[in-house]
């Protein structure tokens, strides 16, 4: 069996809590500011996180709410959600990070699933959260701020509690994020305090982030990118957080010069904006050492743009909810294009052939399979998910094509479930969005495959075009044409006025076929 290690050797298991181990970063910083709500400028130093997180956990032990309980966290990145999450977890109850923009009926799917007790939302969102904890178990609505008709936040502060209520740190869940859903429903995702702590650890192992950085913070912290690479690693780090509510260009590159950002981390749609926009120009960013991309592939043209047009050190990463997130990160010290990282301390991955479960060695394609500390506990309520996901001791089969190479870099070609098979041959996606994305009057794209009688499948492209562009099919046919093998030539070219993705960046295919089987075509 071909299995290969981390450059980083293992990693020591630390016995805390996730919050203990922010807590140790945040303690070392008590007068300055380690949360600045981006769009007023308001400042929380490490001191008041400290004691909101201490008196919201000894407001929640008064209630009786500790271990075996669930609380939905449905707000925007704000300094609030961050003492809020943290408060919930040091007095041993379990979150679970709900998406703001969700739909009533997702958010009700979510509170039964994860069985939640309270419901924890901004007033913005009131009427939802009201219409989605119908038929839940939710017996009280609890609003950020104040708001008719729901406890206020403040209600629930009590005597700062100065110890973690005790939990198991291998099988307490403490925190449920549910997986995107780009197909099917989504699934809950029980990820322990073992496997926030070790992952905080094993990213610090490479990424250094120093004490008093500041980054803009726009990855929602209801999705694990954001809870862990910037709030859990930033805070722990001794660091220091920007929030912003929702992702606006124009913010995120005045917070990058107002604070000096060394180093920022984005999903490939924002790097399209750093490599193309011009509102960048505007902009004084030559405090970035660092950009990394993660939450879907870019295209080793795309970190070649920034890097040419920033003058800094583009790296991705790589990882999936049911990694806590991470498993492979690229060291800004030894970047390399196309690649998404070596495997973090304490990581060994296989590459095996997804048909006949065949390990494959350097170099070849297949399935990636990752073992490590920060694998997930499993799915909630869903073993038979569970099982097929975790096999053979443990081993996460991630379900994305991908590529090791001799010196342990990965390469991640496409989902497994994504690949368009087109006469027998495997065309990736994400290799045709990345042609696509070289043009320059290209903004966006987004790549499925369509039935067809002949071939098995074609490959459609739904574009976005650049502001003022005329571009015509024929045109975006014969660019990728022009250096992809006949097999991967696009068949249809559909316009779009933008490509819908996910919270973490990823492409929704599901709606790209929805909207290809109602009768939207292109030529």
């Amino acid at each position: 069996m071909t299995v290969f290690t981390s450059p980083h050797g293992d990693i020591a298991l630390r016995d805390q809590t996730i919050t203990e181990r922010v807590l140790e970063g945040v303690r070392t910083r008590l007068d300055a500011p380690v949360l600045i709500e981006g769009l007023t400028g308001r400042e929380i130093t490490g001191a008041q996180l400290v004691d909101a997180i201490q008196r919201l956990a000894g407001g929640l032990k008064a209630r009786g709410i500790g271990p075996g309980k669930v609380i939905g966290v449905m707000a925007p990145n704000i300094p609030e959600f961050v003492s809020t999450f943290h408060g919930i977890v040091f007095a041993g109850a379990t979150v679970t990070t709900i998406n703001p923009t969700y739909t009533a009926e997702e958010l009700r799917h979510q509170l039964q699933d994860a069985g939640a007790d309270l419901l924890i939302t901004i007033p913005a969102t009131l009427d939802l959260a009201r219409e989605g904890i119908k038929g839940t178990g939710v017996s009280e609505l609890v609003v950020i701020g104040e708001a008719e008709g729901a406890t206020p936040l403040a209600d629930l502060m009590g005597a700062p509690l100065a110890a973690q209520v005790p939990v198991d740190l291998d099988t307490h869940s403490a925190v449920l994020p549910y997986s995107s859903g780009t197909t099917g429903l989504p699934k809950g995702v029980m990820l322990s305090h073992r496997n926030l702590v070790v992952n905080t650890d094993q990213f610090l192992g490479v990424v250094k982030i120093q004490p008093g950085e500041i980054t803009p913070a726009f990855l929602p912290f209801f999705h694990i990118y954001g809870l862990e690479v910037l709030v859990n690693v930033y805070l722990a780090a001794g660091a220091s957080l920007a929030t912003m509510p929702r992702f606006d260009l124009e913010l995120f590159l005045a917070l990058i010069q107002k604070h000096k950002a060394e180093r920022v981390f984005i999903v490939p749609p924002v790097a399209i904006a750093l490599a193309k926009h011009p509102l960048v120009d505007r902009f004084d960013l030559s405090s970035l050492r660092q950009i990394n991309s993660a939450a879907a592939p870019m295209g080793a043209d795309l970190g070649n743009a920034m890097h040419k047009r920033l003058g800094c050190t583009v790296t991705q990463a790589y990882g999936m909810t049911e990694l806590s997130p991470g498993s492979h990160v690229m060291s800004p010290d030894a970047p390399r294009d196309g690649a998404v990282g070596q495997a973090i301390a304490g990581t060994l991955s296989r590459i095996v052939d997804p048909e006949t479960r065949k390990n494959l060695g350097p170099n070849a394609e297949g399935e990636l399979w990752v073992k490590g500390p920060q694998v997930m506990r499993g799915y909630l309520n869903n073993a038979k998910a569970t099982a097929e996901s975790i096999v053979e001791d443990g081993w996460l089969r991630t379900g994305d094509i991908a590529m090791i190479d001799d010196d342990g870099y990965l390469f991640i070609r496409d989902r497994l479930k994504e690949v368009i098979k087109v006469k027998g041959f495997q065309v990736a996606p994400a290799e045709l969005e990345a042609r696509l994305l070289d043009h320059p009057e290209i903004a966006d794209a987004g790549v499925i495959g369509a039935p067809d009688d002949e071939a098995g499948e074609v490959p459609v492209a739904f574009v976005q075009r650049a502001q003022g562009s005329r571009l015509k099919r024929s045109e975006i046919k014969a660019h990728v044409a022009k250096t992809l093998a006949h097999y991967k030539h696009l068949n249809r070219v559909i316009f779009v006025d933008e490509v819908p993705k996910s919270a973490s960046g990823k492409i929704l295919r599901r709606l790209l076929r929805d909207r290809l089987a109602s009768g939207q075509d292109g030529r």
